[in-house]
């Protein structure tokens, strides 16, 4: 038997979930269930325990362990829950220590090992050796968050920004490409602040060159989701000229109104995100833009609202996710005056609207041309520009091919057989 992952949230808890499965099975666990949680939205919370419940109701044998985000935010909740067995905080989960003492009956283990998170101050990475889900391979590369967005929580889940040495994140890309991957993905909770913490104070454009330059062999690097404003000379100047960084960014931008921009504390103005989409495109042509863009934050007008519609033309942005606001305790959002919840049901869904008419547009200009693609598990593949090719069955997961796009339909693509 082995151990049991459930991830659920950010690309980062991927990492995470990788790295305590390997950590878990180390120390002689095979009975257990770990469930990784996400914060962001008060539905993430919900979701979690919906899932512990229906988990235990199926395997009852079993024991459930609850980490994340939610588990770091509000362990109370988790522990008044009979179906879990520990909880542990986002500071221990990553601890050889944590799962052996687990298995220990006289370690003494808390039920609750949820310790203050703002206290961390470095950052220990989550390497693992491969990844047995994934024909990508996601690399930490930063953690926690200095900013205070004030609809978020997640700072809370995570603590404060700090950034893994640019040797190790280059040594841990090397053996995950000797152990077969092509393509590696560039995690953390706020990547563009990447390299603040660290002696020279490098950027993550500086780290983007390390690894292209370092690791000649990884076939295609991915760069998660960053904050525009803060993307630094080198990033942009490695989207413009380096083949092996794909032409995919996804943008924190989370409205299109300057005002609302502001009651979030955000850091970049309507004008700033659409320069930043005009400036990529002029260098990186094939660039494909993905956002984050929440709808209804409060006191948000139907003005307001039409601001982030247009920018999601304007911008060009194919790969949309939407967030209808949800009020988080503890946060300065919470307490302003709040949009009536099936007005936000409604704006979300006229986002999601608008985005799936750039998509499918982006999708059609890609038919008849040839593209590169690294297949996936199920007969689906990924274009550079993330674009999902439905291969059937003549190719093996791992595998990087060029194929011909035939068409597009149900917003993926097909390739000619």
């Amino acid at each position: 038997m082995a151990v049991e992952l459930v991830t659920l949230g950010c690309r980062l808890n991927i990492v995470e979930s990788e790295a305590m499965k390997q950590a878990a099975e180390q120390a002689g666990h095979d009975d257990i269930v770990i469930i990784n949680t996400c914060a962001v939205t008060g539905e993430a919370v919900r979701q979690a325990r919906q899932t512990i419940r229906r988990l235990k109701r199926e395997q009852p044998e079993k024991s459930i362990i609850v980490t994340g985000c939610a588990a770091q935010i509000e362990p109370e909740r988790f522990a008044a829950m009979d179906e879990v067995s520990f909880i542990i905080g986002n500071g221990d989960k990553s601890k050889s220590e944590t799962w052996a003492s687990l298995r220990d009956p006289l370690s003494g283990t808390e039920r609750v090992r949820v310790a203050d998170i703002m206290a961390v101050r470095e950052n220990a990475p989550h390497f693992v050796s491969a990844f047995s889900e994934n024909t990508r391979a996601f690399v930490e590369v930063q953690n926690g968050c200095d900013h205070r967005c004030t609809f978020c929580i997640i700072p809370y889940g995570r603590g404060p920004s700090r950034s893994v040495p640019m040797g190790a994140v280059v040594d841990q890309i090397g053996a995950l490409v000797t152990a077969g991957h092509k393509e590696a993905v560039l995690t953390g909770v706020d990547l563009t602040s990447y390299g603040g913490d660290l002696p020279g104070a490098p950027k993550l454009g500086v780290l983007v060159k390390a690894i292209l330059r370092h690791v000649p062999e990884l076939k295609r690097l991915r760069i998660s989701s960053i904050d525009s404003v803060e993307a630094d000379d080198d990033l942009i100047d490695a989207t413009a000229t380096e083949e092996r960084l794909m032409p995919h960014l996804h943008l924190s931008l989370q409205s299109g109104d300057d005002l609302i921009l502001k009651r979030m504390k955000r850091r970049h103005s309507r004008t700033d995100a659409i320069r930043f989409c005009r400036e990529i495109r002029a260098v990186r042509p094939d660039i494909a833009f993905g956002a984050d863009l929440i709808a209804g934050f409060p006191t948000e007008t139907d003005e307001a609202f039409e601001n982030s519609l247009r920018l999601v033309e304007e911008c060009g942005l194919a790969y949309l996710h939407v967030f209808p606001y949800s009020a988080r305790h503890g946060t300065p959002a919470a307490k302003m005056p709040q949009v009536k919840g099936d007005i936000i049901k409604a704006r979300a869904k006229r986002l999601r609207t608008v985005g799936e008419q750039v998509l499918r547009h982006h999708l059609q200009s890609l038919v008849g041309t040839t593209q590169e693609v690294l297949v996936e598990r199920g007969g689906i593949g990924r274009t550079p520009c993330f674009a999902p090719i439905d291969l059937g069955d003549r190719f093996a997961p791992g595998d990087l091919v060029d194929v011909k796009i035939k068409s597009t339909m149900n917003y993926q693509l097909f390739a000619e057989r």
